[in-house]
This record gives structure tokens, sequence and C-alpha cells, in this order.
């Protein structure tokens, strides 16, 4: 999200938000689970929101893109033009579930009155600074295996309720705050923390991603988040994502919708195009961006062979029970009384 150095001390109604959102942070600490490597690219780009996987053990990847946009504030008659530059590194550490990022942002705000002769200088400078962990505590996809029937087609395509179930990582890192930040509204020079719950739900060529925040929770002003992202794939390489955000907190609550698409030049290269609005005039937001992703892949061959085996392995498990249906389907079905399934 790119912030404007004007910001409204108007609250969203947000139904409790805070305490739900420790109650759901707490409870999700007790889950435990797996995750597993994927054979292309897993970015987060170009929404706001980040996926519950990881990138990979021993994968290095690098998000960046830059942005343009405006904000025109219409109580404080200002018009803000906005140039940003983005900068996301992420690494799989130690296993498949685990992985470090960090994030930079530098921005320059070109600040206007559009009442009156005044002239502001540019206000430049790192505008983000953070540093986080992410961990998946839970993927119901691993050893997931579709009960297949042979003799019902309404069995095989009729809802499943175990899809809601979604993969579920936990997130915590440091954000940087420093006294020559020239975008804080208060200056509060020092660490805070940001930690997250993050949720994702695959649904084919649907995946559905949702993130509760809470950034700077140890300052006088935090503020609380929720994106929600769906993403399509239209086909092997092209996708369309849309995504909505909210913001409640003392200084600055919004609401932003994102809309946008990537392609997949190769399976360790994307690109990505982005535009978002938001809905209230103080201020009044709009951006556009473009970005790329790359990832360097060192993963161990071991580990995705291990993880083929494995795949191997559950299907090998479903064929025997589909076997098994087929001798019980040949049992019930003999006239002579015969072991009609017997090899």
């Amino acid at each position: 999200m790119i912030n404007s150095p004007i910001f409204d001390a108007h609250l969203l109604p947000m139904y409790q938000t805070k305490h739900i959102l420790f109650i759901i942070l707490l409870l999700s600490t007790s889950i435990c689970g797996f995750s597993q490597y994927t054979e292309t690219i897993n970015s987060n780009r170009p929404g706001a929101s980040q996926g519950a996987f990881s990138v990979g053990r021993q994968v290095i990847q690098v998000e960046t893109g830059v942005d343009f946009g405006n904000d025109t504030h219409s109580l404080l008659n200002t018009d803000t033009d906005i140039f940003g530059l983005n900068l996301g590194l992420r690494y799989g550490l130690l296993w498949e579930t685990l992985e470090i990022n960090g994030n930079l942002r530098y921005q320059r705000n070109n600040v206007s009155f559009t009442t009156g002769n005044a002239q502001t200088d540019p206000l430049r400078g790192l505008e983000n600074a953070q540093l986080g962990v992410k961990y998946l505590v839970y993927d119901p996809y691993k050893y997931a295996t579709d009960d297949v029937n042979l003799y019902s087609y309404h069995a095989n395509h009729k809802f499943k309720w175990k899809t809601l179930i979604p993969a579920v990582s936990v997130y915590a890192s440091a954000v940087f705050d420093f006294t020559t930040n020239p975008f804080l509204p208060i200056i509060e020079d020092g660490i805070s923390p940001n930690i997250a719950l993050i949720t994702q739900h695959n649904w084919g060529r649907w995946v559905l991603v949702n993130n509760i925040i809470a950034d700077r929770i140890s300052t006088d002003f935090p503020s609380y988040i929720w994106i929600t992202t769906l993403t399509h794939s239209i086909n092997t390489k092209v996708s369309g994502f849309a995504e909505f955000q909210l913001i409640d907190g003392d200084l600055y609550a919004d609401y932003l919708a994102r809309l946008g698409g990537a392609y997949l030049i190769s399976k360790d290269f994307q690109v990505d195009l982005s535009g978002l609005i938001n809905f209230k005039d103080t201020p009044s937001r709009w951006n556009l961006g473009i970005g790329l992703s790359y990832r360097l892949d060192l993963h161990d061959k071991d580990q995705e062979l291990e993880i083929k085996e494995s795949t191997k392995g559950s299907a090998k498990r479903q064929s025997d029970k589909i076997n098994k249906k087929n001798r019980k389907r040949k049992d019930a079905v003999d006239p002579d009384g015969t072991d009609g399934g017997a090899n």
C-alpha cells in the first residue's frame, strides 16, 4: 500500500476488529502441518497480500516493481503525486514450511495545494522497511486424496466440505521506523512488531487468500488490516486477480480495491500489472503499478524426488482403494458365489 503524508483521523466501523484479530491469531498457533515445493514461481505480486505457502527450501526470490499514483484530499485541499519503488526478498530456510523475507519501499511525494499559490518541497525517503518470518502451520493439500466413485457421476462432482479447510500460516516481522522518514505523521523512532494470520484456499484454477494483520502494535498508533485476494488462472501463462483491503487505525482508515494480472514468462520469471482505487475523498486515491518476480532455484533435487515419490505413493494408495472397491463390486454380482476379484 502507498501511504500519503496526509492522514485522516476518521475511524471506520470495524465491529470490534482489534479483539477478534488477537483471538484468531492465538487459536491459530495450536495447528501444525507441512508444505510443498512448487515447480513454478510462487509470487505475492501484484497484490498487497501474501500467500500461505513459502517459496521452498533453498529458493531465493526477488519481487520488485514501480508504481505511480495520486492522492487528492478534499478537506486539506492538497493534490499529491506519488512515485514508489518496491523491493521484496524471500528465502526458504531450513524447512519447506519456513520462509524469511524482507520488504523495502522508497517513495517520492510531490505535494501541491489546490487553493492558493503555496509550494512545498518534494518528500522522499524510505517509506517502509520490514524483516519477517513466515511459517506454514497447516497444509490440507499435502496428503489429500480424492475418493473416486466409479459408479456415480454425481458423487464425484458434488460439493466436498473438506475443500473449505484452508492452508494456514503465521507471520511475524519487525518494522523499522526512522526519524528521517517524512511519511510518518508522528515520528516514533525504533522497531515495532507486525503480526499476521494467513489463510489460503486452492480450488482448481481459483485461489482465495486472506490476511489478517496487526501492524506496529507496540506503538501508540497501531493499525489493523484485512486483505482478501481472489486469483484466477486463465491458462498456464496468464492469471488475473481482484483484491479488497480494509484499514482501521487512529491515523489512517480506508477501503481499497485492486485489480490486475500476471504473465508467466518462464517457470522462474513473472511480470505483472495492477491498479488501485479507494472509496473516500480524504484522500481520494488511485495508483498504477508494474513489476516482476524472479526465482533462483537452488532447491535440493533429492527433496524434489522425495515429493514425487510421495505423490506416487498417494496415487498407489488411491489405485489400491479403487481396486479394492472393484473386487467388492465383483463379489456382490457374482451369481456363482465364486471369488470374481481374486488374482
